[in-house]
């Protein structure tokens, strides 16, 4: 199979595993957060040589997965919409890790375990911070008090993206490697 048929491939299967990931673990508020998605964005700040290329990955997972998501909630086969008016800010920290990936490289393990700490770290922040200061904290007050509800409420979507990019890094690392380089290796080579 030639390069580009690899990388192709390689495509469809990060698609998937996130359309997939989302249509089995988002309707279930204990999984919440349990996507690959994070994981696409980190790799692909990583692996993609063409920096302006790099966001491509993160943005068709995100994007067709959404977008099937809402399309089954209009249908009443899904419990929350894919597509709403603050979801331009999930796309903005999930490009912010791409960032992440560009920066660190994961050329070795050091490097890709800051990754799998900084992309949900960063994403927890920005969003629980962000919901707060825009809504009130979904009904906190705007205190520091509040302030603090707000950043507990995020903490167990926070453990789930943890556990989603742990999880979910070594699975592309492997595929990756194994569609696109013809090897097992789990870091980048």
């Amino acid at each position: 199979m030639k390069s580009q048929s690899r990388i192709l491939v390689f495509t469809l299967l990060i698609v998937v595993l996130a359309t997939v990931s989302k249509l089995l673990f988002a309707p279930k508020i204990e999984w919440s957060g349990f996507s690959p998605i994070m994981v696409i964005a980190l790799f692909s700040g990583m692996i993609v040589k063409d920096k302006s290329k790099s966001f491509l990955y993160p943005l068709i997972a995100l994007f067709v997965s959404d977008v099937l998501i809402h399309v089954l909630y209009v249908v009443g086969l899904f419990p929350f919409a894919g597509l709403y008016s603050y979801q331009w800010l999930n796309y903005a920290m999930i490009l912010l890790t791409t960032l992440i990936g560009w920066l660190l490289q994961g050329k070795n393990y050091s490097r890709i375990i800051t990754g799998v700490v900084a992309g949900p770290t960063l994403f927890y922040l920005i969003s629980n911070i962000s919901v707060w200061a825009g809504h009130g904290g979904w009904g906190r007050p705007m205190t520091f008090s509040g302030f603090l509800l707000c950043m507990q409420d995020g903490l167990p979507f926070y453990k789930n993206s943890l556990i989603a990019t742990i999880v979910y890094l070594p699975v592309l690392l492997v595929s990756y490697n194994a569609l696109v380089k013809k090897n097992y290796s789990l870091k980048l080579s």
